[in-house]
C-alpha cells in the first residue's frame, strides 16, 4: 500500500478546468455506442470508470477512437451498432469499480438477443445489485445474481413488457438502467414513475419528457424506441464532482479559485447551493446550455463559513459530494450534520464509517448514525494520517483535510484518486501556495 505526503496549503490561487463529468461520460459513450452511425464526443472523461464502460461496449462490437488523449480538446470517434447491433462478448465483461457501468448495463443488456456477464472487482462486487435485477426481471428480464445478489450478473436473452413501474430507491443509475432497457420496448412504451429528485442526465440526453403526477413531486417518464439515441456530437461539461474537492479548499483556504466549463445542471448544483446558504463565496460568471447539459464557469473566495440543515430531499442529489462537503462543515461555525444518507454505506466503501473513522483519528468530535454522522468543533490534530479505504472520494477529501492541518498529512492507498479524476494531485499542486511543511 503507497502512501501520500500532503504539505499545509496556505492558500489557493488559480485556475481549473476538469475532464468530463464522469456520470453524463458513462452515457455519452452508451448512447453513441448504441446509435447507427458515427458520432464524435469532445471532452470526455477518461478516468477509470468512464475506461470501464468504454472496454465494455468495445467487447460488444462498438468502435471508439481517441484522439489528442492528453488535452481537455480531446476527442473520441465512436461507431455506433444501432439498434440491436451489439455482438456476443467473447468474455466477461468488467466493470472494474464503477457501478454505473454495472447497472447502466445490465439495462441495456436485458434486451439484447444473446447472453452476457458482467463482474467487477473486489469493491464492486460487495455492492447490491438486486436494486437493479428486481426491476428489470418484473418488466420480462432474465437477470440472475449470486446467492448474496452481488456480481457476477447473468443475463439471458429477454423482451420488456410494456407497463408501469414506480422506482423503489432513490438512484439515478436504477432508473436509467429501466429507460435503457424501456428504448426496446416495440410495441408500446415503459412508463417509469420517480417519486424522488434523482439526477437527470439520462432523460436530458434523450430528450425524454418528465411529466408530474398529480400534485405529488413524482415525475413519469413514457419510454419506447422513438426515444432511441441517434449518431451526434456531444460535449461534456467539466466533472463538478471531481471540482468539489477544490472548491471547498479555496472557501477555506482562499485567496480565488475559478472553474472553467462546469457542468452547472440543476440537479448538479445541489452541493454548490449547499456552500452558498453556509455563506460560501460562489459565483457564476459565465452559463449556457448545451447538449449534454447546463455548463459555464464559477469563481471561488475564501469564506468564513456558517453550518446549514441539509435537507432529506437534497440528499440524493448530493451523495456524491457528501465527503468533500464534510470537511467544509468541519471548517465552519456550528455541528454539520447528515441523515438519510445510508446509502453512502454502499458505495464504494462504507463512506459513513470511512469519514468518521478518518475525523476521529484526526482528533474531531464525531457521533455516527446508521444514515449519517454529526461533525462538532475544530479542534484538529496538527498532522492526520488517513485511510482511503481504496475509495477514490475518500481519498480525495482526506487529501483536502491533510492540505488544512499545520503540518499537513498522510493519504495511504492514494491512487484510487484515478477512478474519478487521475488528475487530482497535480491540480491540487497548480493551484496552491504552500507554506510550512
Amino acid at each position: 500500500m503507497s502512501t501520500k505526503a500532503i504539505k499545509f496549503i496556505e492558500k489557493i490561487n488559480g485556475e481549473l478546468q476538469f475532464m468530463g463529468d464522469k456520470s453524463v461520460s458513462h452515457r455519452a459513450l452508451i448512447f453513441t455506442a448504441m446509435a447507427e452511425g458515427a458520432s464524435k464526443i469532445f471532452n470526455l472523461s477518461l478516468s477509470d470508470d468512464v475506461r470501464s464502460t468504454m472496454n465494455c461496449l468495445s467487447a460488444l462490437g462498438a468502435g471508439f477512437k481517441v484522439e489528442k488523449e492528453k488535452t481537455t480538446t480531446r476527442v473520441i470517434t465512436v461507431k455506433g451498432v444501432g439498434y440491436k447491433g451489439f455482438t456476443a462478448p467473447e468474455t466477461i465483461l468488467n466493470a472494474g469499480n464503477s457501478g454505473t457501468t454495472a447497472r447502466l448495463l445490465a439495462g441495456l443488456l436485458a434486451v439484447q438477443d444473446f447472453e452476457s456477464e458482467i463482474t467487477g472487482d473486489e469493491s464492486l462486487q460487495r455492492r447490491p445489485m438486486d436494486r437493479i435485477s428486481i426491476p428489470l426481471n418484473s418488466l420480462g428480464s432474465k437477470i440472475k445474481l449470486n446467492e448474496n445478489k452481488y456480481l457476477p450478473i447473468k443475463i439471458k436473452p429477454g423482451k420488456i413488457t410494456p407497463q408501469e413501474i414506480t422506482l423503489s430507491v432513490a438512484s439515478a443509475q436504477v432508473k436509467s438502467a429501466l429507460i435503457l432497457a424501456g428504448l426496446h420496448t416495440e410495441d408500446g412504451a415503459l412508463e417509469i414513475i420517480d417519486p424522488y429528485e434523482t439526477r437527470n442526465h439520462t432523460e436530458e440526453m434523450l430528450g425524454i419528457l418528465r411529466v408530474p403526477v398529480g400534485l405529488s413531486p413524482a415525475k413519469k417518464m413514457v419510454v419506447s424506441k422513438k426515444n432511441y439515441p441517434k449518431a451526434g456530437v456531444y460535449t461534456v461539461p467539466g466533472d463538478i464532482s471531481s471540482a468539489m474537492f477544490f472548491i471547498v479548499l479555496a472557501l477555506i483556504a482562499g485567496e480565488k479559485l475559478t472553474v472553467k466549463n462546469l457542468l452547472l445542471s440543476s440537479e448538479r448544483i445541489a452541493a454548490l447551493e449547499i456552500l452558498k446558504r453556509m455563506e460560501g463565496n460562489i459565483e457564476i460568471i459565465r452559463e449556457e446550455t448545451g447538449n449534454c447539459g447546463r455548463l459555464g464557469d464559477i469563481v471561488v473566495h475564501k469564506s468564513d463559513l456558517i453550518n446549514t440543515e441539509i435537507l432529506p430531499e437534497e440528499i440524493p442529489l448530493i451523495i456524491d459530494e457528501i465527503p468533500a462537503l464534510s470537511i467544509a462543515g468541519l471548517f465552519a461555525e456550528g455541528g454539520f450534520l447528515i441523515r438519510n444518507a445510508k446509502e453512502l454505506r454502499l458505495k464504494e466503501t462504507d463512506r459513513i464509517s470511512a469519514i468518521v473513522k478518518n475525523l476521529k483519528a484526526c482528533g474531531v468530535d464525531v457521533e455516527e448514525y446508521e444514515d449519517g454522522f454529526l461533525i462538532y468543533g475544530k479542534e484538529l490534530k496538527e498532522k492526520g494520517k488517513f485511510e482511503s479505504f481504496g475509495d477514490h472520494r475518500i481519498a480525495m477529501a482526506f487529501s483536502v483535510l491533510a492540505a488544512l492541518l499545520n503540518e499537513g498529512g498522510l493519504i495511504n492507498d492514494y491512487e484510487c484518486v484515478s477512478v474519478s479524476n487521475p488528475d487530482f494531485y497535480k491540480q491540487l499542486d497548480s493551484i496552491t501556495v504552500r507554506g510550512r511543511s
